[in-house]
């Protein structure tokens, strides 16, 4: 099997831990390496039975290279991509540098798999409340044609990083040892025992940046414009494990069981929906899993055609690396690197 030249940028990262993690546990066929960062160049890293050293990005550092994954930011990624794709190496981002950029595809590979052969040197990953979403309705839509979703999300606080990670423990350590909560510098308010109606920042229309991309998103990987979607995206005290409340309008009528058997067919989806022995998918339980995992399914009784579903996952994992890194190996299967 042909193996591939690897460059992590941002390799020292919350998602760039993880993409090594996972590209070890998924044997990728690599030969050589390279991990790329800012304030971690020099830090020598152990991988599987290599010692990489971080270094920093220059003009030519992706000659040679077949495959990059980023996650940086998207300034970085802006600022660096275009040059990697124009040397060879195909950058696959984890920013929303080029999400919506019409030139780029979006992909969710269990949703728009063959979207990878539209490709111009970058792919851009979606955003982590996005492709859990869009695992889970892109069946229903298949099979129903979805015209409305209204979503609340529960946002685990690595979304933001390892600085949110350390804040939401600290402050939970002052409040369980009643100590003065230590002042918040991620974060415009207290995060530990609350719950922040705020991811990203705030637009003219009323709207945080965060749920205008599950908005526009959803609407370019399904490919359907017409589809009404609003979005409510909500910061919560959990470390891993990004929880969304979906609530959707169907043009055809499905019941809770076509609803089960569409999703139980499909990779990538657990179901975990036995309310009589309170089974539902929950945020530790989805914590270094590679699935998206659906309950409650239930019939909104207010209107005609519609569904609700509670929907969990990884975000670290399954919402930014492993995606990214499915993208990868989809290109590979596919012979586009």
């Amino acid at each position: 099997m042909r193996k591939f030249n690897v460059i992590v940028l941002g390799a020292t990262g919350a998602v760039g831990m993880e993409f090594r993690k996972i590209l070890l546990q998924r044997n990728f066929p690599i030969d050589k390496i390279r991990f790329l960062g800012e304030s971690s160049v020099g830090r020598e890293i152990q991988f599987g039975t290599r010692k990489v050293t971080v270094e920093a990005v220059t003009d030519d550092c992706f000659k040679g290279y077949d495959i990059a994954l980023f996650s940086a930011g998207g300034e970085i990624s802006k600022k660096v991509a275009p040059a990697a794709a124009q040397s060879g190496c195909i950058v696959i981002d984890n920013s929303s540098a080029w999400r919506m950029d019409p030139e780029v595809p979006l992909v969710v590979p269990e949703v728009n798999p063959d979207d990878v052969e539209k490709h111009k040197g970058i792919i851009a990953n979606p955003n982590c409340s996005t492709i859990q979403m869009v695992v889970a309705l892109k069946p229903i839509h298949d099979a129903a044609r979805i015209k409305r979703i209204v979503v609340s999300t529960y946002q685990a606080v690595s979304g933001t990083g390892l600085a949110a990670i350390n804040e939401c423990l600290e402050q939970s350590k002052d409040i369980v040892n009643n100590r003065e909560i230590s002042k918040p510098e991620v974060y415009p308010h207290q995060i530990a025992f609350n719950a922040l109606p705020h991811i990203d920042v705030f637009l003219e229309n009323g709207y945080t940046k965060e749920e205008m991309k599950m908005v526009n998103e959803t609407k370019k990987i399904m490919k359907d414009n017409s589809i009404g979607v609003t979005a409510t995206t909500v910061r919560i005290p959990v470390l891993y494990g990004h929880s969304e409340s979906v609530n959707i309008e169907t043009e055809k009528k499905l019941t809770v069981e076509d609803v089960r058997k569409l999703l139980s067919e499909k990779p990538g989806i657990k179901l975990a929906d036995n309310p009589e022995r309170n089974e539902y998918p929950l945020a530790i339980n989805s914590a270094g899993k590679d699935d998206v995992f659906i309950g409650r399914i239930r019939e909104d009784e207010s209107i005609e055609n519609g569904i609700n579903l509670w929907i969990v996952s990884d975000n670290i994992r399954k919402g930014a690396a492993l995606n990214t890194i499915q993208i990868a190996e989809l290109m590979i299967g596919k012979g586009l690197i």
